[in-house]
């Protein structure tokens, strides 16, 4: 960790500077938290922070004096966000500092740290809320789909993230644009090139030099840092927390300018201090992030701040708009006492309303929407009954220990023209096991309801464990995964699957492991993997997986693609020799039942058992669409 005090020899970085730009963030240390439950909202922001980031057009970096983080140490306390009454909106102004990353006098900083192993949850304050219900299962007939026998993945790049920080679990995330990944964990943040060369690495927190975030007020520690890349505004977005002692609480967000994610982020630090009556007041954990065309939204379980307690979920909404351009920006706040650790879909298409969901219990899910998001917003809830499962009573077993696979909260959510994806943790067959979902959002909520439409069971096999899933879709309809997996004589290995959107309902393609680390891990190891897809193509997958090694965890990076059905030779590559091996096997096979095949091609390219039209029909439309 950092030493107590700012280096005056940081870089370019002026000791004049650093003190002048300090004392105006000690005015503004409240940055962004005025808060009313009416329309009209107070400026929390005073102008100097905005003023102080710019000399002469060259954007500098500046941050408070850093000292350790003392979890007990009470600062200035912020106006509380009041949404005390059911139904509550609160809406606060917040305004952004203007940040050039490459002005950063060290572009690739050393984010490992002097420490290690410090656990994230020992630094925050007490929180724990009830476990969710478990219930007979709501509906019996509903079933789960398992594994095909063949693989759907082609993996493709692969390169090492950022490895062990002083912080365990590491909560990876990543961005893919046109050019670049972006990946956070705690607490740090790094952009990649697509093969794998690092371009820029930063602590996130005011132990950094500087800190990504201690540019605009963030002291010594943030947690659970999340990234996307928005793909129809063309930015990158990170989010990070901040707490401090019983007084403070902040949602740090930053916005790139472009799809090039070295240059300018308009960065904000809004506050997060959460009134929920009675005098207790909240703060926010385990965030959820995600966006559509209008905002981007974050989500977070609220725990006691002042005193113990738990106040259910938190949905913020900041709207877009204002973000892109580093303009101030006015955010609403909603509360559901009644949710926990929900996570927001990230929105593909055109979507009636944002999506979240959370597991309800052991038997149901449950599907939220914001209607109108930017001017009166309102929750509306949905309960979906899934196939029946068993949270996770146990550990997964690995040559290093016991690692913790969490308590069978909802992971990630991704939507696609209707069609609502995400995963979990369950417990079947003696073992940890990942859970997936598309539940079709229809119409709902303007009319109707959401309604499941697939499901399945990620089975490595044996007593392989699967855990830590990842789940998104790509324009051809191809669903991929990442999720980690292991025994006791098999190292922690991050696995990708996939399904095309003609294979059998509920059903994966068999694992491929991509990433095996040299030694065995043990406790709170993840906490969650993720995945996305290229926006160049919109088919190929990005994802993020962690492996052991001898100097501690190492975060993947790669990519996959779906195993496209008309290259039917096999050779990975679409082309005139797989139109003719096709047409070959049908002009030999047409009429006959399955199996027929020649020169080792399945004729029976749809899978119904008989060889007829239909299948060279299918076989025409797979092979004009270029996969």
């Amino acid at each position: 960790m950092r030493s107590d005090s700012l280096r005056s020899t940081t870089g370019g970085f002026e000791r004049a500077t650093l003190l002048t730009v300090t004392a105006a963030l000690a005015l503004v240390m409240l940055a962004g938290c005025a808060t009313s439950t009416s329309r009209q909202s107070q400026r929390s922001d005073a102008s100097p922070m905005a003023a102080a980031v710019m000399h002469d057009s060259a954007p500098v970096a500046a941050g408070p004096e850093g000292f350790r983080w003392n979890k007990d140490e009470n600062r200035p306390a912020l106006p509380p966000i009041d949404l005390s009454e059911p139904g509550a909106v609160a809406r606060t102004e917040g305004v952004a500092t203007i940040i050039d990353t490459r002005t950063f006098p060290v572009q690739i900083q050393d984010v490992r740290g002097t420490e290690r192993d410090l656990r994230m949850k020992d630094n925050l304050p007490p929180h724990q809320r009830t476990k969710k219900p478990t219930v007979s299962p709501v509906d019996e007939t509903i079933e789960i789909g398992g594994m095909l026998e063949v693989a759907r993945t082609v993996p493709d790049a692969l390169f090492p993230g950022i490895s062990q920080t002083p912080w365990t679990p590491p909560d990876i995330t990543l961005a893919v644009g046109p050019n670049h990944v972006v990946s956070t964990v705690n607490m740090a943040v790094a952009f990649h090139d697509k093969q794998g060369n690092l371009q820029f690495q930063a602590n996130l927190d005011s132990t950094g030099s500087p800190g990504f975030f201690e540019t605009v007020g963030a002291s010594t520690f943030t947690f659970d840092p999340k990234c996307f890349y928005d793909h129809s505004a063309q930015r990158f977005v990170i989010v990070a927390l901040e707490t401090y002692g019983t007084t403070q609480a902040f949602i740090d967000i930053a916005v790139s300018d472009d799809s090039d994610p070295n240059g300018l982020w308009y960065k904000y630090r809004t506050n997060a201090v959460v009134a929920g009556g009675g005098g207790q007041t909240y703060w926010v954990d385990y965030p959820g992030f995600g966006y559509d065309e209008d905002a981007y939204y974050v989500t977070g379980n609220l725990f006691g701040l002042n005193a113990g307690g738990f106040g259910g979920a938190i949905f913020r909404i900041y709207p877009k708009a204002p973000l892109l351009t580093g303009s101030p920006v006015t955010f609403t706040d909603l509360r559901d006492s009644s949710a926990a650790s929900v996570q927001v879909a990230q929105c593909f298409g055109n979507n009636i309303a944002p999506f979240f969901v959370s597991d309800e219990n052991n038997s149901q899910m449950r599907i939220q929407a914001i209607r109108n998001p930017l001017t009166t917003p309102t929750i509306s809830t949905s309960i979906v009954n899934v196939p029946a499962f068993t949270y996770p009573t146990g550990d997964a077993p690995n040559p290093g220990g016991n690692i913790d696979v969490l308590d069978g909260r909802i992971m990630n959510a991704h939507w696609r023209d209707g069609k609502l994806f995400f995963g979990h943790g369950i417990f079947a067959s003696g073992k940890a096991q990942a859970r997936w979902y598309q539940v079709n959002t229809n119409n709902w909520p303007t009319s109707g309801s959401p309604s499941l439409f697939q499901s399945g069971t990620f089975n490595l096999g044996g007593t392989l464990t699967s855990f830590f899933p990842a789940i998104g879709s790509n324009k051809h309809g191809d669903v991929g995964m990442v999720v980690a997996g292991c025994n006791s004589s098999t190292r922690p290995s991050v696995y990708v699957t996939a399904r095309r959107s003609t294979d059998p309902l509920g059903t994966l393609g068999a694992g491929t492991v991509v990433a095996t680390g040299t030694n065995g891990a043990s406790g709170r190891w993840g906490d969650y993997f993720d995945i996305t897809t290229d926006p160049v193509d919109d088919a190929t997958f990005w994802y993020i997986g962690q492996v052991q090694n001898s100097g501690g965890w190492q975060s993947i990076i790669g990519s996959f693609l779906v195993t496209c059905p008309a290259n039917i030779n096999g050779d990975d590559v679409l082309d005139v020799l797989d139109f003719l091996d096709y047409l070959d096997a049908f002009g030999n096979c047409d009429g006959q039942p399955a199996p027929c095949s020649s020169g080792g091609v399945s004729a029976d390219f749809n899978g119904d058992t008989i060889v007829d039209v239909l299948d060279f029909l299918d076989f025409l439309d797979a092979y004009g669409s270029g996969c």
